[in-house]
């Protein structure tokens, strides 16, 4: 099956943060980008309420460093949305807890998609959790 648009961005944007090494990221990146869609993944972990503004700001940071958005407000916008819609997926199960994992993000044209896939818990007593956002904007 053929998925295209933001279907296809949102799929993309959660394999990247399904990734498991910075060689596997790279792999993707040039497939996708074979395809036309730019990438970007970066780890985190730590508290989950303490960390929703900087997870926000590294997955922004991210996306300017490998060129996935421009360094206009629309674009940085745009990745911070999405991201804070995908981290309000996972805040249920993440309240009080620490959090562990990658971020993954991808864009084609106008779709930009943020996936967050982490490890939620204690020690070794974790739940895993995915969020996925989704913003359109002017390419």
């Amino acid at each position: 099956m053929t998925y295209y648009g933001s279907r296809k961005v949102a799929r993309v944007a959660i394999e990247m943060a399904l990734t498991d090494s910075r060689e596997q990221e790279k792999e993707y990146k040039q497939r996708f980008a074979r395809e036309g869609i730019k990438t970007a993944a970066v780890d985190y972990g730590g508290d989950f309420i303490s960390s929703v503004g900087k997870i926000i700001e590294r997955a922004i940071v991210a996306s300017k460093r490998e060129g996935v958005i421009r360094e206009v407000h629309a674009d940085e916008g745009a990745v911070a949305g999405a991201t804070r819609e995908a981290l309000s997926q996972i805040m249920p199960k993440a309240i009080g807890l620490n959090i562990g994992g990658k971020i993954g993000i991808a864009r084609k044209d106008d779709h930009i998609s943020v996936a967050v896939f982490f490890g939620v818990g204690l020690l070794h007593l974790d739940e895993v959790a995915i969020g996925l956002g989704h913003r359109a904007v002017q390419s």
